[in-house]
């Protein structure tokens, strides 16, 4: 379902993933198709990128369905993932190990913006990610 906002000009596409392996797949296709469709966008591949981490993490440490929401406005898409655990992620882990933990890591590094918000029964991960490149970058692809 996408919802335009008049008052802040800003648009959201919110869905409900069931807790599956498919999840982040299953993200990142709706993510991708649907940022096409709503707002110029030259870094869509690492927008994708953070849904399918933020989605991966929900899936991996909890055991119920989550929400994906994205809202685009002012040149920003907050890409947030809400899930059914109390259990706040560590933001600020520098390094992961076999089993995982490199997400936050990788999302600092393509420059998103973390926060975690907790809730009564779950909690929602936000990312803030600049829409449009900095002058003079080069993106690769």
């Amino acid at each position: 379902m996408s919802i335009i906002t008049a008052q802040s000009a800003a648009a959201q596409y919110a869905v409900t993933l069931p807790h599956t392996r498919r999840a982040p797949s299953t993200a990142r296709r709706i993510s991708e198709r649907w940022l096409k469709a709503t707002a110029p966008v030259d870094r869509l591949n690492e927008a994708v990128l953070i849904v399918s981490e933020l989605v991966t993490n929900a899936v991996r440490h909890t055991s119920d369905s989550c929400t994906l929401t994205l809202t685009v406005g002012d040149g920003r898409l907050d890409i947030a993932v809400a899930d059914h655990s109390e259990e706040l992620p560590d933001l600020f882990r520098c390094s992961g190990d076999e089993r995982g933990g490199f997400g936050m890591g990788i999302i600092r590094e393509l420059g998103g913006r973390i926060r975690s918000v907790p809730a009564i029964g779950g909690k929602t991960v936000h990312v803030l990610l600049e829409l449009q490149s900095a002058p003079g970058t080069f993106e690769g692809g």
